[in-house]
């Protein structure tokens, strides 16, 4: 263990009145300003569709080749120019980040 691939989740919520310009926007600006980080292997995002109440409605997943590469990443200009727009372009209509959480992979199964 400790060698795999390394998930990082980031679940987040925006006022429906920003819906739009909150996915145009982490699809277009956000996620490739990220990729320009080499160890960042991609990023998928989800829409919440159903299941438990009171789950959140984005999450966004980051995968690394593994953890090397993402404590890398923490520490990288490419995510200090993201947190640094981000913060220039919702300023005065935050959405909220609800939590984050790392994984490092123990086994995969494919069929």
């Amino acid at each position: 263990m400790g060698t795999g691939k390394v998930i990082n989740i980031v679940a987040s919520e925006c006022a429906a009145a920003d819906e739009v310009n909150f996915n145009k926007w982490y699809n277009e600006i956000h996620i490739p300003m990220l990729l320009k980080f080499s160890g960042l292997l991609g990023v998928t995002r989800y829409k919440f569709i159903g299941g438990d109440a009171g789950q959140v409605k984005y999450l966004a997943v980051y995968e690394f080749k593994d953890k090397a590469s993402f404590e890398a990443f923490e520490k990288s200009p490419e995510l200090s120019a993201a947190k640094e727009e981000m913060g220039q372009t919702w300023k005065n209509k935050m959405f909220d980040i609800k939590y984050r959480a790392r994984y490092e992979t123990i086994k995969t199964w494919q069929k």
